[in-house]
This record gives structure tokens, C-alpha cells and sequence, in this order.
């Protein structure tokens, strides 16, 4: 199974953005999802950078096994779960 977040709708409140990515990770581990794909967007990349630094804090950390970004599509972000 897999979770989606688009972050167009929200992308100028930050505190908006933070909240919804803990909530979709969170959701995800209670549903036992095998992926949530996270859509910051190809703009300035910004917000894709504040998503895999917000990812990258210890208590998130240990929810998900790997973060991968989309090679063939910039504006997407993998989470992987065990």
C-alpha cells in the first residue's frame, strides 16, 4: 500500500507542511503502508529540501527504513518502510 502527499495545496505554510508530513508518516506506520510518496514539487526546491531535512530528525529517523528521491521525476520523494 501506498500513501500520498501532495504539498501543493499548503506549500506556503510551513508549519502546515511540517504537521502534514508527521501526520502521513505517522499513518503510515499505524496502516503498515509500504510506501508514502511525498510531492514538494520541482519549483526552487526548497520545500523539497525542508522535507528530506525534516525527514532526517532522529524521531522520524527510526519510523522508515530509506528516503529516496525520484530520479526521473525531481519533485517526488520516496519513504520506504520496513
Amino acid at each position: 500500500m501506498t500513501l500520498t502527499l501532495d504539498l501543493h495545496p499548503i506549500f506556503r505554510n510551513e508549519r502546515e507542511v511540517d504537521r502534514a508530513v508527521r501526520a502521513i508518516i505517522f499513518e503510515a506506520v499505524r496502516t503498515k503502508a509500504e510506501t508514502v510518496e511525498i510531492i514538494p514539487g520541482k519549483g526552487s526546491g526548497k520545500l523539497k529540501q525542508r522535507v528530506l531535512a525534516m525527514l532526517k530528525q532522529a524521531h522520524l529517523r527510526k519510523l522508515y527504513q530509506r528516503v529516496e528521491t525520484d530520479e526521473t521525476n525531481t519533485g517526488r520523494v520516496l519513504v520506504h518502510f520496513r
